[in-house]
């Protein structure tokens, strides 16, 4: 009786630590909507729409800048040639903005709201927080 009620306590040590150590499965990453981003997003949602022709992520730093790295697929307009080119930001889907940290693109995500783009978005903490977080970046 004794070794028998020793094995039960052992089993349930055992069954109780395996149940503590077993690997979880990783979260499923959710699906982002494109027509209901918040008006900033984190470079985790951007990363997840890279490749997404429905989107177009802007940089709008310099140049010199974005030869030094920028996110794969952006489309560089500087915010000085912003106004002039408008025809080249697309009305009918998704613009996320970036620049080197979120401020020239809080500017010209508020330009485009003010010139009448609804789905216009900036990307907080920019290529320097895009960098941080380990994402890549392309140097020509």
């Amino acid at each position: 009786m004794k070794n028998s009620r020793i094995l039960w306590i052992v089993l349930l040590m055992v069954s109780i630590l395996a149940t503590a150590c077993a690997p979880t499965a990783a979260p499923v990453a959710a699906a982002v909507d494109i027509n209901n981003l918040p008006r900033d997003v984190d470079v985790d949602t951007v990363a997840s729409l890279l490749g997404n022709e429905d989107v177009l992520i802007l940089d709008v730093r310099e140049q010199h800048e974005y030869d030094e790295g920028h996110i794969p697929g952006v489309v560089l307009i500087p915010v000085g040639e912003v106004p002039v080119r408008l025809d080249e930001i697309p009305m009918d889907k998704p613009v996320i903005v970036t620049c080197r940290s979120g401020n020239r693109s809080n500017q010209i995500t508020l330009l485009l709201e003010e010139t009448g783009y609804e789905n216009v978005h900036n990307m907080l903490g920019g290529i320097v927080e895009w960098e941080s977080s380990g994402y890549d970046v392309v140097i020509p």
